[in-house]
């Protein structure tokens, strides 16, 4: 056994144990950080415009401090960026992490030298509480791999600005260093497959024990590494061990990778945004993740229905309830002040919490009323999979048709590219729809009332979905495709890879 994999037991012995007594005082935990952001804020300019030296209760914050998107504090961001200090967070943010809206173009998310550091010890945390539970270290002593953006940053006012990937790149730990893959310079190569190509290079003749990155973006790697090479990828990395993801949703990728793999291996989910890092998957034979309620994050949760509402509830963590759709709010020590990120969430614990991500509180389908969200369409992809053993999906995605162009009745059309088809395409169409039927009940209502007819499956030309990303520039890295969308903009450019 090797020192890193060595020194890492008591490390994780110590981590688990700290852990365990901020979980097990959650309202306590999440009281004291509030306290400290409002008092910590209470100088800068959005602290003086919502009146903090008012707020002395979660009440209080609430009635003065009203729930935020990008757009709204877009005018605040544009300050910062001009080189203006003390206007979100005390000082200047160290970084802020480009990412690209749905709504607002490209975002710009606040990291300060307060918060980068949770960024960067929550991913630590969670390959210490896979050591702790299952024993296993030996990964830290091979080659490690994250697929990631590019490192590289422009500077502006001060303030460097680059993608979170490529920033959390540039703070990987020493004793890492040496053995993290691909080099600095293949991962500053901007072009996604060119990238691929040379980490591929890099990685075929090196002892790989850990691959880390978004599930498509992982097995477009691998598909390339058994393009090269004619071999599973147990064959090509035998000591590969450890599969950490996050970003979406692992079970429609699942079957596949592990095909391409050609061995069961563990995984780590994590819970990764720009504006902080929120929960990972501390146990590997319980479901749900860990949230982080001692991150410099303050936690608001909107129950999904009331979202929308000109003032929607705002509870905070002990008063949510189990299995009930929340939109993530957050209030954060990068001076993001009740900012709603666009996620859904579902508490599937309390002791300690854990939840599973849902959706986007924004990606739906409810052209009829029906209201179909991520985690619905998500899982009766995983059941039409089960019913039909053999079939392999490498991506897909749901919009409704209102106006069929054949007439008839509207449906949802659901856009799949297989790696390997159903032998009964229309029997896994139905497989789908009958598993939707029972998963929301207003889709129910308009199937058996004809409101609706069954959903319709359009098969993918291979590589769809990649050639689309590309044709946005948006190939590799933290990108990924919109699981389900209210209008066809995704879908009538899909419409030109049909099958």
């Amino acid at each position: 056994m090797g020192i890193r994999a060595l020194l890492s037991k008591p490390l994780a012995s110590y981590i688990v144990h700290q852990q365990t007594k901020w979980s097990s005082n959650p309202q306590a935990t999440q009281e004291k950080i509030f306290r400290y952001l409002i008092s910590y804020a209470r100088n800068t300019a959005f602290g003086k415009d919502h009146t903090f030296e008012q707020i002395h209760t979660h009440s209080d914050f609430v009635n003065l401090v009203p729930v935020h998107d990008y757009e709204d504090i877009k005018g605040y961001i544009e300050r910062v960026l001009k080189g203006e200090e003390n206007v979100l967070w005390p000082g200047k943010p160290i970084y802020f992490a480009k990412t690209s809206g749905t709504t607002s173009g490209v975002k710009y998310i606040p990291i300060s030298k307060e918060s980068i550091g949770y960024h960067i010890n929550a991913a630590r945390d969670a390959l210490l509480n896979y050591i702790y539970e299952t024993g296993k270290s030996a990964f830290l002593d091979g080659k490690l791999i994250f697929l990631s953006g590019s490192p590289e940053m422009e500077k502006k006012n001060g303030i460097y600005i680059g993608r979170l990937s490529g920033i959390v790149n540039h703070h990987v730990p020493a004793y890492l260093r040496s053995n993290q893959m691909p080099s600095y310079a293949t991962n500053c190569i901007e072009d996604w497959e060119k990238k691929l190509d040379k980490i591929i290079d890099e990685t075929l003749s090196q002892p790989m024990t850990l691959i880390s990155g978004i599930p498509p973006w992982v097995q477009m790697y691998f598909d390339r590494i058994v393009d090269r090479t004619g071999k599973k990828i147990k064959d090509v990395f035998p000591h590969f061990s450890l599969l950490v993801y996050g970003g979406v949703n692992f079970e429609p990728y699942r079957a596949k990778l592990f095909e391409t793999i050609g061995k069961k291996i563990d995984t780590i989910e994590t819970y990764p945004a720009s504006e902080g890092f929120i929960a990972f998957q501390d146990k590997q034979e319980q479901q749900g993740l860990l949230l982080l309620l001692n991150s410099g994050i303050f936690y608001e949760f909107i129950p999904a229905e009331e979202y929308f509402n000109e003032k929607p509830t705002r509870l905070t963590i002990e008063q949510i309830e189990l299995n009930k759709n929340y939109a993530l709010v957050m209030s954060t020590n990068a001076g993001l002040w009740a900012y709603s990120i666009g996620d859904t969430v579902k508490f599937i614990s309390k002791n300690p919490y854990r939840l599973v991500v849902t959706g986007r509180i924004k990606h739906f389908i409810s052209a009829f009323g029906e209201h179909v969200i991520g985690e619905e369409v998500e899982k009766a992809m995983k059941y039409a999979l089960e019913k039909h053993p053999g079939t392999e999906v490498i991506e897909f995605t749901v919009a409704p048709q209102v106006t069929p162009p054949q007439g008839g009745a509207p449906y949802h059309e659901w856009f799949i590219e297989f790696a390997k088809e159903p032998d009964d395409l229309n029997a896994f169409a139905h497989d789908l729809n009958q598993a939707l039927v029972k998963l929301n009940i207003y889709y129910y209502d308009l199937i058996t009332g004809n409101i609706l007819r069954p959903l319709v499956v359009t098969k993918l030309r291979r590589d769809a979905f990649r050639e689309y990303m590309k044709s946005l520039g948006k190939l590799g890295g933290q990108n990924k495709v919109p699981r389900l969308a209210n209008d066809r903009k995704l879908a009538d450019e899909l419409v030109k890879y049909s099958l």
